[in-house]
């Protein structure tokens, strides 16, 4: 069984393992809410009371499917928004209750903020959030980052509860960075009692070829309160919490169960009209020659970029 953590200050008790969402939904996997609701079940069995979701993925029906058989008071649910005023704010937290079907939602994240300029830029919706933690329908603020300067900033804001950074033994997807370095700045956060759990353990599938190192790596950060994994199917469920467990299999892991080499594809039919490469924030694709191209180095395969493209041309495969 696995075994739960304060989440800093914040009063929530969160299993070391947090379940990533993103994968299953329409930017990846494209699993049925009902299909995802069962795995979500299956993982609560298992000892994951964390999931981690946001308005981006779409998969705010898939959880609220898995709430019919989960416990609500048992379950704590994250999501994000790229909100930045009171009305985007409010908007954000109203689709989040109606899709999930919740009175409340555990930890409500500002997305992918990058410096204290962007909190700054933000911090309308991060009010509108302080004001409905008050009245019960969120239980705790943060952000989530992929930059050391948007934990650094965060350190100025004793309002900002929870972090959500990248956190990998190569640092794949920090972007002013090396890991040392947010690791520097996460030990400063945890020391004013800051939530903290990390995303992309695998580099978003890159490093999957020394799986088990790299759950090592962040299982022995002591102040890493949870580690967000994106799963899609029971044995990716079974294999994540066997890491935490020490009971993995070497011979399973051998066999490729996990090992599917995983990238960002390109349809023929992209029309390279360049709003994906405005939006990724890894600066992993560019137009060359009249081509869409991936940078496979850069590219931590999140699948944001597919939300842009009018032609439903970018998978994560």
């Amino acid at each position: 069984m696995l075994y739960k953590s304060q989440l800093g200050d914040t009063g929530l008790e969160v299993s070391r393992l947090c379940f990533g969402s993103l994968t299953m939904g329409p930017l990846q996997k494209k699993l049925s809410p009902e299909e995802g609701g069962r795995l979500l079940s299956y993982g609560f069995e298992r000892g994951i009371n964390f999931v981690d979701t946001a308005e981006l993925y779409e998969t705010y029906p898939h959880i609220r499917n898995a709430l019919e058989a989960i416990p609500r008071q048992q379950y704590i649910i994250a999501t994000k928004s790229y909100s930045y005023s009171r009305d985007t704010a409010e908007t954000s937290l109203h689709k989040a209750l109606k899709e999930m079907n919740t009175d409340y939602v555990d930890i409500f994240l500002l997305h992918e903020q990058e410096s204290e300029l962007t909190i700054k830029g933000h911090y309308e919706a991060l009010e509108y959030f302080i004001r409905k933690k008050e009245e019960g329908y969120i239980g705790a603020v943060g952000i989530s980052t992929h930059r050391i300067a948007g934990v650094e900033a965060s350190l100025k804001y004793k309002e900002i509860q929870v972090l959500h950074p990248i956190v990998n033994k190569a640092g794949l997807g920090i972007q002013d960075g090396t890991i040392e370095e947010m690791l520097a700045a996460l030990t400063r956060a945890h020391r004013q009692g800051k939530g903290i759990y990390g995303m992309k353990p695998l580099g978003g599938g890159n490093l999957l070829r020394s799986f088990k190192e790299c759950f090592d790596f962040v299982l022995d950060i002591p102040y890493l309160h949870s580690i967000a994994v994106g799963m899609q199917s029971i044995e990716e469920i079974d294999m994540n919490i066997s890491m935490l467990t020490g009971e993995y299999d070497e011979a399973n892991l051998q066999r490729g169960l996990l090992l599917e080499n995983k990238s960002l594809n390109i349809a023929d039919w992209c029309e390279v009209c360049g709003s994906c490469v405005n939006a990724c924030s890894h600066k992993a694709l560019s137009i060359v020659n009249g081509r869409l191209v991936v940078d496979h180095e850069k590219c931590v395969l999140c699948g944001y970029c597919s939300k842009y493209c009018p032609q439903f041309c970018i998978k994560v495969v």
